[in-house]
């Protein structure tokens, strides 16, 4: 299997199986001399671990870190520093349950990818998806904590804005409670509907879809290329590659199909040391260019396509049939995706700020 690295000066390549004995990633184009704080990326891991309420999956896995290369002590502090070489990290899988997929060896679940990844590799692990699993992005997850060393000054959060219909009201979006709530949703109120909701489809042996926003800020102007190295693009592409993910928009995204030209361009005004953008319909984001704006992401993520109702499918042998996917499964995989989400940020803008100081020589804009 082809394709299993991300990025171009920062880059990661994950590797491992759900059902395996671990799970890992070896992350090539760090710079030297950074601090490493174990501590912060197991923190990063644990907000996107299984098992942490009634609203994910049950499995329980510990997600504990180690890292295996690429750090070295500093004499003088007794810290960790990175050095250059690739860093290399592994997470044990401690809670596989295979015999739940006995059953479906033979069965292809309806919104999986077992028919398309058995029709080009010939073969594939039914134990829950194996490689196409999205036990994958905790690997992910780890990569994103390394490329938040590499971009200080930039913070990125997340948070879930709508979860099935049902959608956050802007008036009471606040970051502090993203973490007070198992959803990570910047609304408290409409967190506590969503938990009587996802309740319900729990309970129906069902499951929800989910929108998930990202906000990058402190990302000055100039990341990023006009062709084929956008901002946008490479953000996409990141976005798009995790599971269950069906669509991407920045900014004003798909609302702005409906904007006049007057109404979508965001006006800009002279300020004290450069020129500032009245709105951000843009999303941070001009000609694949940062423009020094936040930078605004947000992406459907589709329901969880293993649940307890019983579904019409196939069998290996083209044979008609029905299933029920027994197991541990999220009734909604988007609230998981919200640390994952910020991880694929970060690596992009990592990567795209070490482009930009390798071809202008500069960490930011011109200036004024």
């Amino acid at each position: 299997m082809s394709h299993n690295t991300f990025g171009h000066l920062f880059r990661f390549t994950t590797w491992g199986e759900s059902h395996g004995p671990a799970i890992g990633v070896i992350v090539d184009g760090c710079p030297p001399m950074l601090d490493v704080d174990v501590s912060e990326i197991q923190r990063q891991l644990d907000r996107r671990k299984p098992g942490q309420s009634r609203f994910t999956t049950q499995r329980r896995e510990d997600d504990e870190v180690k890292i295996l290369s690429g750090t070295f002590e500093d004499d003088r502090t007794g810290g960790l520093k990175t050095t250059g070489t690739p860093i290399s990290m592994l997470i044990e899988n401690k809670d596989q349950r295979s015999k739940d997929y006995s059953d479906i060896r033979d069965k292809y679940r309806p919104g999986h990818a077992d028919y398309t990844y058995e029709q080009k590799y010939g073969i594939r692990d039914y134990r829950g998806g194996g490689r196409t699993s999205a036990r994958e992005t905790a690997s992910r997850v780890a990569a994103g904590a390394i490329a938040r060393l590499v971009i200080p000054g930039v913070t990125i959060r997340g948070s879930l804005v709508q979860m099935g219909p049902h959608k956050i009201d802007p008036a009471n979006f606040d970051w502090s409670e993203v973490d007070r709530n198992p959803f990570f949703c910047a609304d408290a109120k409409a967190a506590a509907g969503w938990a009587d909701y996802l309740d319900g489809i729990r309970k129906d042996g069902n499951s929800v879809g989910a929108v998930v926003e990202v906000v990058a800020e402190g990302v000055p102007a100039g990341w990023g290329a006009p062709i084929y190295g956008k901002l946008s693009s490479d953000l996409a592409s990141a976005m798009m590659s995790i599971n269950a993910v069906k669509g991407v928009e920045i900014g004003a995204g798909f609302e702005a199909a409906a904007l006049t030209g007057s109404e979508n361009a965001d006006e800009m005004r002279a300020g004290n040391q450069a020129p500032y953008f009245k709105s951000n319909k843009a999303g941070g984001i001009l000609g694949g260019v940062s423009n020094g704006d936040p930078i605004v992401v947000r992406l459907a993520i589709k329901p969880t396509s293993s649940i307890l109702t019983p579904r019409e499918t196939v069998t290996t042998h083209n044979e008609n049939t029905e299933i029920v996917t027994k197991g541990r499964h999220d009734p909604c995989v988007g609230i998981r995706a919200v640390p994952v989400a910020e991880a694929m940020m970060a690596c992009v803008l990592a990567d795209q700020f070490l482009r930009h100081r390798g071809q202008t020589g500069r960490d930011g804009p011109v200036g004024y």
